[in-house]
């Protein structure tokens, strides 16, 4: 059966027929059988290889995971590692599929397997303006916000509400909380950021705790989730064991 079978030319190069479509699914779906077979051998050996494969809140990926793997890495040189980021529904999604062994994720999440707290990050107003939090609502400073799937917003939205009765004027919404965080700490507004972002702010920036009438400081959780069949791997079970490591030497 000749190419032409499974592909159609085209002035740019080739495009698959649905033949071609059907051939491609199959043999992706030998090769994730194979890797399979291949982690149940090594997780009978308990050897520490494979690939180590994490689905992860975007901002935990880049300010708190980079220092979690340095050390996983030097404990572990064989294992070969993957991460992916995004929105807490995407990195449910990537555990179902299959496509990540651990998933970490921000605030509440319905999750029916292995749920494991790893931290509470507790909530800022960041400006280079403001310094109390009772200056904000007669401020004409720009409230900078960030999009999440997550129910972020209505968290910050309450506890206006319930502290001072409105919210800030809002003025800016970002899609990353990157966006955000840089914006506020180059003096174009003031955001509302979790500790976690706060790790290399510059002394010229308020950073002010937000305090609810009880006392208490509004925080956002952080937890790694997954299933037990995946969590059992040995390269997971390790990192695992570098995560409760970390969480100790840091607390």
């Amino acid at each position: 059966m000749g190419n032409q079978d499974f592909f159609y030319e085209r002035k740019k190069g080739l495009l698959l027929t649905p033949e071609g479509e059907a051939i491609v699914q199959h043999a992706e779906r030998v090769i994730e059988r194979e890797r399979q077979i291949q982690e149940r051998l090594e997780a009978q050996d308990g050897v520490v290889r494979g690939t180590l494969k994490i689905a992860c809140a975007s901002i935990v990926a880049q300010m708190w995971l980079p220092r979690v793997l340095k050390e996983f890495i030097k404990a572990y040189p064989d294992v070969h590692i993957s991460v992916v980021t995004g929105w807490s529904s995407e990195i449910h999604q990537a555990l179902v599929d299959g496509s990540a062994h651990v998933g970490i994720v921000r605030g509440n999440i319905a999750w029916k397997s292995v749920h494991k707290p790893l931290f509470q990050d507790k909530l800022f107003l960041v400006d280079k303006e403001i310094n109390r939090l009772e200056d904000v609502l007669d401020s004409e400073r720009p409230f900078i916000q960030f999009q999440s799937d997550s129910n972020y917003y209505q968290v910050i939205q309450d506890y206006w509400q319930r502290n001072y009765g409105k919210m800030p004027r809002q003025a800016m919404v970002m899609d990353q909380i990157e966006t955000c965080r840089q914006m506020a700490f180059n003096g174009i507004g003031f955001a509302i950021l979790p500790e976690v972002t706060l790790m290399d702010a510059s002394d010229d920036i308020h950073k002010i705790p937000l305090v609810d009438k009880t006392g208490e400081i509004l925080s956002r959780d952080t937890s790694l989730i997954g299933y037990e069949q995946s969590l059992a791997l040995p390269q997971v079970k390790a990192f695992l064991g570098i995560v409760d490591k970390y969480l100790e030497s840091h607390n």
